[in-house]
């Protein structure tokens, strides 16, 4: 059985990052969508929401599961006989940032493979910045976002949340 993580901070989950793990589900028996808890960053939603956004956006999709984690990616792969990693890439500027974060999880759990999937073209320029921006000032995301993920977004923000 071949189980591999998907760790990211989701904050929100865009239909890239549902992209990268309905294909990521073709490829591996199991997969974790681990999102990952920075206690230093203020993040526009709580970890819990962003896992309960994120369960209900991949309810359908069989071997992945949703949990969260704070620390070192390596040490939570560890913890959960993982030895497989699963990026996105958009871009050439994200392969740049992630080759050197796989290197160093390389070298701190020799074990684990970084697999890096490229978005689909028509994801390849949406992120999570780009959403909560065009989000907090009014516009449509639904084209960006989980059906969920857009229901909450317009709650949040049309309470005078910014």
């Amino acid at each position: 059985m071949v189980k591999a993580i998907y760790p990211g901070s989701f904050d929100p989950m865009t239909k890239g990052h549902l992209d990268i793990i309905q294909r990521s589900s073709k490829l591996f028996d199991e997969v974790i969508m681990a999102v990952v808890g920075n206690p230093g960053k203020s993040p526009l939603l709580p970890v819990e929401k962003r896992k309960e956004l994120m369960s209900a956006a991949l309810k359908d999709l069989n071997g992945v599961t949703v949990d969260s984690f704070q620390g070192l990616t390596v040490d939570y792969a560890k913890q959960n006989n993982v030895t497989i990693l699963i990026r996105g890439l958009r871009a050439i500027s994200d392969f740049e940032a992630e080759l050197g974060m796989a290197q160093a999880n390389k070298e701190l759990f020799p074990e684990l493979e970084t697999i890096f999937l490229m978005s689909k073209a028509e994801y390849s320029f949406i992120s999570s910045s780009t959403v909560k921006e065009i989000a907090r000032l009014g516009g449509d995301v639904s084209k960006f976002v989980p059906p969920a993920v857009n229901d909450y977004l317009k709650q949040h923000f049309s309470r005078g949340t910014k």
